[in-house]
């Protein structure tokens, strides 16, 4: 019996792998010439651009708004859940309209919140389009689809007043690391960034203190000025209240 490498059996998993997410559009698999890959590439510019715009008019609808980030794994009775409803609620009662990526978890508390306030602020969903699901939850008042998450993403971060973080995952991380390089490089005005749990931020912090700060020193020490931990709504009220509007 002819034996199986190990090389071998990595491929056929793979390949296995792969047969779970057959796309379902034909994708070009024949080699392309000069000309046709400018006709893509045009048109892809063209698509991205369109979203871009289509993301900056929906903004420049609703100038006043504080951007929420958090996990989508968090269900209804999860307490950073009920947090993120109060703290839209209040928000919104402030004029603000609470902008998240309109998805489930933290997204859909501070949505709900905003929504149930009734005003001044709106509740806002910053959605993208997937093949098989729609992820937009029912406590949105409008909002904007988007097909490329990266544009997407540039929405959701532009010109906020402030940026509130729950505990998250991987792509709360993700959003909040690029705000802080943004702010700290000086590519957008200093924001407020806000994030909400010591019990989560806090080891975070100790190693951004103790090993980048400290031992590696890759950053400043004032960068550890650039964000702000915090525990109760009455704190982000407060910060909220006291930011200066942007005037992007």
């Amino acid at each position: 019996m002819e034996k199986i490498s190990e090389s071998d059996t990595i491929y056929n998993y793979m390949m296995d792998k792969k047969k779970i997410n057959i796309p379902s559009v034909k994708l070009h698999t024949d080699a392309l010439h000069l000309d046709e890959i400018f006709v893509e590439m045009q048109e892809r510019v063209n698509r991205i651009n369109k979203e871009f715009l289509k993301g900056f008019d929906f903004l420049k609808s609703h100038p006043r708004s504080v951007t929420f980030f958090g996990s989508a794994r968090f269900e209804e009775g999860h307490p950073y859940y009920k947090r993120a409803r109060s703290i839209g609620h209040k928000v919104a009662e402030l004029g603000y309209d609470v902008i998240t990526g309109g998805g489930p978890g933290i997204m859909q508390g501070g949505n709900q919140g905003a929504h149930e306030s009734k005003g001044p602020g709106h509740s806002l969903g910053v959605n993208i389009e997937l093949p098989f699901e729609q992820v937009l939850n029912p406590h949105v008042d409008d909002s904007v689809s988007f097909y490329y998450f990266f544009a997407r993403k540039v929405i959701l971060t532009f010109s906020a007043e402030a940026y509130v973080y729950f505990p998250g995952g991987f792509g709360t991380m993700d959003e909040f690391f690029e705000i802080l390089t943004l702010v700290q490089t000086r590519k957008i005005p200093r924001v407020p960034i806000i994030l909400i749990g010591r019990e989560y931020w806090e080891p975070l912090e100790h190693f951004i203190a103790t090993v980048l700060r400290d031992q590696f020193k890759t950053i400043d020490p004032e960068d550890m000025d650039l964000y702000k931990i915090v525990d109760t709504d009455e704190e982000v009220i407060d910060i909220i209240k006291n930011a200066p509007l942007r005037d992007e």
